[in-house]
């Protein structure tokens, strides 16, 4: 069972989209689970073989339990029919603190999953199993199959599991606030000349901009890339920008755009326009929800000047954009009306300091200047 964020405990199987002695690869989707989020895509990050299936539908499980066993694929040369070669085994990563932890109230490491990078398991996996393990979860009944009727308001675990992230944010957290104010002009004059080029589905809308300057700005402040984990920063395996998404009838996620800073503006705006519609429609991917390294809100469509974020656990950096908004702005020592955007940061000050923060705002101000090279 993946962890989809800090929030997570368990999960429910809801599906099986793969049998047993069904070959699969990296990628392909085998399972839905259902979350506090809703109806997860569960992705398999081996290539091989189902060979076992561990948990029924309908059960709910802890984080890190087995779902299925899963073997290597077939190597070349003659074998008997049927069999296949297990996939050369990996040390896992444990950090010192959670090896110790594990020692002291008895966990089996090899029953953990890490949600730390890659794969490492942190305090709080081990937090987490040791917790599930003094209290299974009950086995529920068998679950409709997700996507047939699409959930209409927010559910209340949701709510309670945003409440928890959030409070834990805040009483963990040392935030700092920073925000500047951002000249659209260029940008939105590019968009005008580029979106004349292109077919009315394919148009792109500011919000491309903004997440592909903010991935490219992390290239130049890496410290707001990545997790805190066990007392430290580890910088994330690429820029996953996460996208802040309004559910209808309340709640929110947060999924990535996985390697944002090497995506086109025309790539991007197809990545965010899917993953608006699939986490609106309860189909998005467990990587998508567990790997975001920062995480960008945008409210402006609701008529907010600024954003102040809070900072999604283990995450150490939020970037808010508020309204486009045509206001006074000083030119060449003249007073002129520009279209204005207000960007903020939420950031870890256990990660980095207000000048590094100010640096990458700075960076955003500055590549929103020139659109035609996002």
């Amino acid at each position: 069972m993946p962890s989809l964020g800090a929030d997570m405990e368990a999960g429910t199987l809801v599906q099986w989209l793969k049998r047993p002695g069904d070959q699969v690869k990296r990628g392909d989707i085998i399972a839905i689970v259902d979350t506090q989020k809703g109806a997860i895509e569960i992705e398999v990050f081996e290539d091989g073989a189902i060979e076992k299936i561990l948990v029924e539908p309908g059960t709910k499980v802890p984080v890190g339990t087995v779902l299925a066993a899963i073997h290597g694929a077939e190597q070349p040369g003659p074998k008997a029919p049927g069999l296949h070669i297990p996939a050369p085994a990996t040390r896992t990563r444990v950090s010192p603190v959670a090896k110790k932890l594990a020692a002291d109230l008895g966990v089996d490491l090899h029953a953990v999953r890490g949600t730390g990078p890659e794969g490492a398991i942190t305090r709080e996996d081990v937090e987490r199993a040791a917790a599930h393990a003094a209290a299974p979860g009950p086995k529920g009944p068998a679950l409709q199959p997700p996507g047939l009727q699409p959930p209409s308001g927010a559910r209340p675990d949701m709510r309670a599991a945003i409440a928890a992230a959030m409070a834990r944010s805040k009483r963990e957290i040392p935030h700092y606030y920073l925000s500047t104010t951002i000249d659209m002009s260029a940008a939105l004059t590019w968009l005008r000349a580029e979106n004349e080029k292109r077919s009315i589905a394919d148009r792109l809308l500011a919000i491309a901009l903004l997440v592909k300057a903010v991935a490219l700005g992390l290239r130049e402040v890496p410290e707001l890339n990545g997790h805190w984990v066990d007392g430290a920063f580890r910088k994330g395996a690429g820029i996953h920008v996460g996208c802040a998404i309004a559910l209808r009838g309340g709640g929110l996620v947060a999924p990535a755009v996985h390697d944002a800073d090497q995506q086109p503006v025309g790539a991007m705006m197809r990545a965010i326009s899917d993953l608006v519609a699939r986490a609106r429609a309860g189909s998005l991917r467990s990587s998508e929800l567990a790997d975001p390294t920062i995480t960008v809100t945008n409210l402006g469509e609701q008529g907010i000047d600024a954003a102040f974020g809070i900072i999604y656990p283990p995450q150490v950096a939020l970037v808010g954009f508020g309204r486009v908004a045509e206001r006074p702005w000083v030119v060449a020592g003249q007073v002129q009306p520009r279209p204005l955007i207000t960007a903020t940061l939420a950031a870890d000050h256990r990660a980095s300091d207000g000048h590094r923060g100010g640096l990458l705002l700075a960076a955003i101000d500055r590549l929103l200047q020139t659109p035609e090279q996002l």
